[in-house]
């Protein structure tokens, strides 16, 4: 069964590729924005369905 390469092929084109620095995120991961939103949701009052009179 013929194989896909030798071995001394191994590696060269991802140590020859010049590396790139990740960009900044513009925002938070997923999980931490729901996190956030969850706590936000808790900390403000609970809104009266009915005005009471």
């Amino acid at each position: 069964m013929p194989t896909h390469g030798s071995m001394t092929k191994a590696g060269k084109v991802r140590k020859a590729t010049p590396r790139i620095e990740p960009k900044p995120k513009k925002r938070p991961a997923p999980r931490i924005r729901n996190r956030e939103k969850y706590a936000k949701l808790l900390e403000k009052p609970v809104a009266q369905a009915r005005p009471q009179f």
